[in-house]
């Protein structure tokens, strides 16, 4: 009779065990199953990405087509050219701007730089003065102390003298 209960307990845990695993794999399956449709829903929005992309490339494709024979054209070469002419100078122009502003703020950054190096040399400085009178302080009450027992002592023996 105990062996039967013994088995049927043993059963009993392996029915549960079985359970928490069958729940476990649920679990899993179903953040699967998720995850399945999440990569779903990014296949499908990358392809939509894709036919966009097409599309655009099949537009630019079109568009050169049309400017290649517009540029054979005399005066819409020549045109092409003057304004080409006009973006590479305010290009010109944007990139002298850009390195000046480069320069100077080059030469800020070290200018801080250097007043940062300064400013810490001169913590240390301070923070070395302090720790001298830290240090002196501490020499001074320990003199008071041993200045006020020696006193004390005065006092005692004037004290026994009297007494």
């Amino acid at each position: 009779m105990d062996k039967i209960k013994e088995r049927f307990t043993i059963l009993g845990q392996k029915i549960e065990a079985a359970e928490a695993r069958a729940e476990s794999a649920e679990a899993t399956n179903k953040k699967l199953d998720q995850t399945l449709l999440e990569r779903d829903q990014e296949i499908a929005s990358l392809q939509h990405k894709l036919s966009l992309a097409e599309a655009d490339l099949e537009a630019a494709e079109t568009k050169v087509k049309d400017l290649k024979s517009a540029s054979e054209e005399g005066e819409s070469h020549r045109t092409t050219g003057e304004n080409l002419a006009r973006k590479v100078q305010l290009l010109e122009e944007e990139l002298d701007k850009a390195e000046k502003d480069l320069k100077e703020t080059t030469e800020k950054l070290r200018q801080v730089d250097v007043k940062a190096e300064h400013f810490e040399r001169k913590v240390q400085t301070v923070e070395q003065e302090r720790d001298e009178w830290e240090r002196k302080h501490g020499e001074a009450v320990e003199k008071y102390q041993q200045s006020k027992r020696e006193l004390d002592e005065v006092v005692a023996q004037m004290e026994s003298l009297v007494s």
